[in-house]
């Protein structure tokens, strides 16, 4: 069931703001029949400065690997999209800055009891890993995703679509060619 006022409570949170340099702006999707979470790390500067989830080339990427349109991608009641920090953290010196501790504590539980449809959440990238297979994690995100079977059926983990990560796809070809086709497959069938 959709609780309005937790998401409205969510979207006007401001429980760190003395930390966030460009200010507040909580960016994230739920619905009570999403089939799809996607859970990432927090909004980069462009989709701060837009409120679209994923509204950069990571996320081009990202549609690209789950084989879906941005029609599909932007459905609220197919795909929910919860990062681990809900607003941009800022700018540190290789990147953006990780996402803040607050947000995830607060706020992913109450809205992901509004989501019981939920059939397959995506962990992308370590700070989700992280925080969801806590002790299931391998020694790093490279190892983690190589066990990417072991998580299932709940979770699938991902590495971060950012272009900063070429280096990552092309190290590690058995990604591509393995862990997206049964990506796009579990997603057709998911949102069927």
């Amino acid at each position: 069931m959709l609780d309005k006022d937790i998401i409205q409570q969510a979207k006007s949170c401001d429980i760190c703001a003395e930390f966030l340099p460009h200010g507040t702006r909580p960016v994230f999707v739920v619905h009570p029949t999403a089939k799809i979470n996607i859970i990432g790390q927090a909004p980069g500067r462009r989709v701060h400065a837009s409120g679209i989830p994923w509204d950069d080339q990571s996320g081009k990427r990202l549609r690209q690997w789950m084989g879906v349109d941005d029609e599909t991608f932007y459905n609220p009641e197919k795909i929910a999209i919860m990062p681990m920090g809900f607003c941009y953290p800022g700018t540190g010196k290789s990147g953006d800055l990780p996402p803040r501790k607050e947000c995830a504590p607060r706020w992913h539980q109450p809205l992901l009891n509004m989501m019981p449809d939920i059939q397959l959440t995506l962990l992308i990238g370590a700070y989700a890993q992280k925080a969801f297979l806590k002790k299931e994690m391998k020694k790093n995100l490279t190892e983690t995703v190589m066990h990417w079977e072991d998580y299932l059926p709940n979770y699938l983990v991902l590495p971060h679509p950012s272009p900063r990560n070429q280096y990552w796809l092309k190290k590690n070809p058995w990604f591509e060619s393995g862990v997206l086709p049964f990506l796009k497959g579990k997603i057709e069938e998911a949102l069927k």
